[in-house]
């Protein structure tokens, strides 16, 4: 029994589905369902109930799941007394930008307990400075809806940053340091509809209703990149809302994929050729410890 097969399991369940679980770890659905196979054939016993719409769990998953949960965390606090990291990190997260950044703290409280992390939500134009925060979660520079995704360079090393992924920002004047940019893994933008129906998405959404999000949002602004002729019926500044006007059948809403799995009684189309999302952090390039533990996180 492996530490990835428990924290494969342990995502299963609080997603409540393979789908779900693979994009929060990201990675394929397929390989969730191997992983979690694999575990049931070594207990010699399911842990899971497959519905169509759903996955529960058994009377012994229910008994396994917080005793995996409990080694993850017996693991990390081990990994954290061997290379203690402190300090605190000022994150600048742009509005309805993250949809599991929740995740990702909880995550590097687990790894890191000694790193405290201040969250301030910041407008998608403003530019990064070293005065105002550490990091900045946005959109990558210079990347539009229409164009190419870049890819990650591979996971950050925990003790720093990796050498290569990273690309120069502008900096105001003001600021003394030359900011850096780490890409983040990339996802693709979806629609969102009321539960039911096709799970393709049509090309041409200019006949459809949409709910979207204020100006200065930057999933609004990569959906009116993505989307330009689309008509804006109603506007929100949260995704929750947004989420019950689509369930009531009001409405569809584009949004990033890991933001949609967030909600999953919505059904979500795909389009043939899905607009990509992609993020990343704005950086100093001499990151403290506490930063690159957080980068590591995010990466």
């Amino acid at each position: 029994m492996e530490l990835r097969q428990l924290a494969v399991v342990v995502a299963v369940a609080e997603e409540g589905g393979f789908t779900a679980a693979a994009q929060r770890l990201r990675t394929v659905q397929s390989t969730v369902s191997t992983v979690v196979r694999a575990l049931e054939r070594d207990l010699g016993t399911p842990l899971f109930h497959r519905t169509t719409h759903r996955v529960v769990l058994t009377p012994a998953g229910e008994a396994f799941v917080p005793a995996a949960r409990a080694a993850l965390q017996a693991a990390e606090r081990a990994r954290a007394a061997v290379s203690p990291v402190g300090g605190e990190v000022r994150l600048g997260v742009c509005p309805g930008l993250l949809a599991d950044l929740h995740r990702v703290l909880t995550a590097l409280r687990q790894v890191h307990p000694g790193v405290g992390v201040a969250v301030r939500q910041l407008c998608a134009a403003k530019r990064w400075c070293a005065s105002d925060v550490d990091v900045v979660l946005t959109v990558a520079p210079g990347h539009t809806a229409g164009g190419p995704v870049f890819r990650t360079p591979g996971n950050l090393a925990r003790a720093g940053l990796a050498s290569n992924g990273t690309h120069p920002a502008s900096a105001p004047d003001h600021c003394a340091a030359e900011p850096v940019v780490t890409l983040l893994p990339p996802e693709d933008l979806v629609l969102a509809t009321a539960p039911g129906g096709s799970r393709s998405a049509p090309g041409d959404l200019s006949s459809l209703s949409l709910v979207d999000f204020p100006p200065g949002w930057a999933i609004r602004n990569a959906v009116d990149q993505a989307f330009p002729d689309r008509r804006v019926t109603l506007e929100v500044d949260d995704l929750a809302v947004a989420a019950g006007l689509v369930r009531a059948g009001l409405a569809v809403c584009v949004l990033p994929a890991s933001a949609a799995a967030r909600f999953p009684e919505l059904t979500v189309r795909r389009f043939d050729r899905p607009p990509p999302w992609q993020l990343a952090a704005v950086h100093r390039a001499d990151v403290s410890p506490a930063v690159a533990a957080l980068l590591a996180q995010l990466g």
